[in-house]
């Protein structure tokens, strides 16, 4: 039994995103040594126009932005990656192929000597379309499925679309292309994880995805879909499991920058990172999001009120890399921002709250990520839990968020109880 309640006729599914942020301040002058960082990777909206209505997109994708760069000004684009040291480029929408020219823009960037993919909802996939993408020369597509048939068309607010993305991966694999699924976790889907792994390992992809749903836009405005912090506590013990599964299956599981942090299975998990460890959040120091109209953040997620920099119309990209306020906070970054439980924690000084996207769309500021399963661990040992609670709803713009707050409650003796015992054992739901 699905827990995704009817779909309030409410809901704006497709506002108007606000025009390109200019005449936004620059420093005079990069910092030596911290501004001359440079990114390797960055995510490119190349369109907000979408052909789903998801209950849990952040960015409330559907129509395309007013003043969406040109195919000359995207090409020009392609030059300022390359020329700030760009390795890796994954085109995004809304869309991206609701675009006419995200192949010709795709395939620039392979020129460029950018490895490049697409990640993809799938439902206007077709194999002409796949083809185009294989001509354009990608690297790989990613597909994003968010559970079984049922709680994947309920999420994506269209009948048929997990039919339509299982249908996209076939006609990617078809035409040569390697294949990846990427899946949010949520309170709807959460015990159809390990199942869907059944489901889409025999079609051939290479590896896999996994990621918190966040509170950003529609997601926002309907909480029940979010995980509680003290949910952690079992879905972390899952998402082993999926290691382990995954390793059988020869499939690479990519835990997401908003999945952990420094419980148990941390080493396990992030074993492909240099460190073994979560670094903390890697927005405008190693990553990039750049939006359909020229706006860059340091990292596609990010509210764009708070995080755009500049625009690339106005500044250029180096510039607004080098000298944009917004995307120079975690270079040099201390635990001083840090507030709340995070504050105080003992993985503070290489953590600093974690996923920064996570922390700031619940409570308008970063520093406090309570979606953390050493977090739950923690409190859980003194008998606490933590909940979050919506206090003022969002605005209903892309890329918005509303206002949660935490409360901290003691846990129930029996419910207690069961926590520690899946804690201990890696199995088991709260809720069974």
């Amino acid at each position: 039994m699905t827990e995704l309640g009817p779909r309030p006729r409410s809901l704006p599914v497709a506002p108007l995103a606000k025009p390109s942020r200019t005449r936004l301040p620059l420093a005079p002058a990069a910092r030596p040594g911290l501004d001359e960082v440079r990114p390797i990777y960055a995510v490119w909206e190349l369109t907000l126009r979408c052909d789903l209505a998801c209950r849990h997109c952040g960015s409330r994708a559907g129509r395309a932005r007013p003043d969406e760069l040109t195919t000359a000004e995207a090409l020009d684009m392609v030059r300022q990656l390359a020329d700030l040291g760009i390795r890796e480029v994954t085109v995004i929408g809304g869309e991206a192929y609701l675009r006419e020219d995200w192949d010709e823009i795709c395939a620039a960037l392979v020129t460029a000597g950018i490895d490049t993919s697409m990640t993809t909802g799938g439902r206007g996939i077709t194999r002409e379309r796949a083809q185009r993408a294989k001509d354009a020369g990608l690297g790989t597509v990613s597909v994003s499925i968010d559970g079984l048939a049922a709680t994947h068309d309920r999420l994506r607010a269209v009948q048929g679309s997990h039919r339509a993305a299982i249908e996209a991966l076939e006609h990617f694999a078809a035409v040569g292309l390697p294949i990846s699924v990427n899946t949010q976790i949520c309170r709807p889907n959460r015990k159809e994880i390990e199942p869907l792994l059944e489901l889409i390992h025999p079609l051939g992809i290479h590896s896999w995805q996994v990621q918190i749903t966040v509170a950003m836009g529609r997601a926002a405005d309907e909480p029940e879909l979010l995980l509680q912090p003290y949910e952690m506590i079992e879905v972390m013990p899952m998402v082993m499991r999926l290691q382990e599964r995954c390793d059988e299956v020869r499939v690479r599981l990519w835990p997401g920058t908003n999945i952990g942090y420094f419980g148990p299975y941390e080493g396990r998990l992030r074993r492909h990172m240099p460190s073994g460890h979560s670094k903390g959040c890697g927005a405008g120091r190693d990553t990039l999001g750049l939006e359909a109209n020229g706006d860059i953040k340091g990292c596609p997620s990010l509210p764009s009120d708070a995080y755009v920099g500049g625009n690339v119309r106005e500044h250029g990209l180096r510039a607004v890399w080098e000298r944009a306020q917004a995307l120079r906070f975690t270079r040099g970054r201390t635990t001083e921002d840090l507030w709340g439980f995070c504050a105080g924690c003992y993985y503070a000084d290489v953590c600093k709250a974690g996923c920064t996207w996570t922390g700031h769309v619940l409570f308008g500021r970063r520093g406090n990520n309570p979606i953390c399963h050493h977090r739950a661990l923690e409190l859980m040992t003194a008998g606490q839990l933590e909940r979050i609670v919506k206090v003022d709803a969002a605005p209903g713009e892309p890329f918005d968020h509303a206002r949660f707050e935490v409360v901290v409650e003691p846990w129930p003796a029996e419910e207690l109880r069961r926590a520690r015992e899946i804690a201990a054992s890696g199995r088991g739901w709260l809720d069974d």
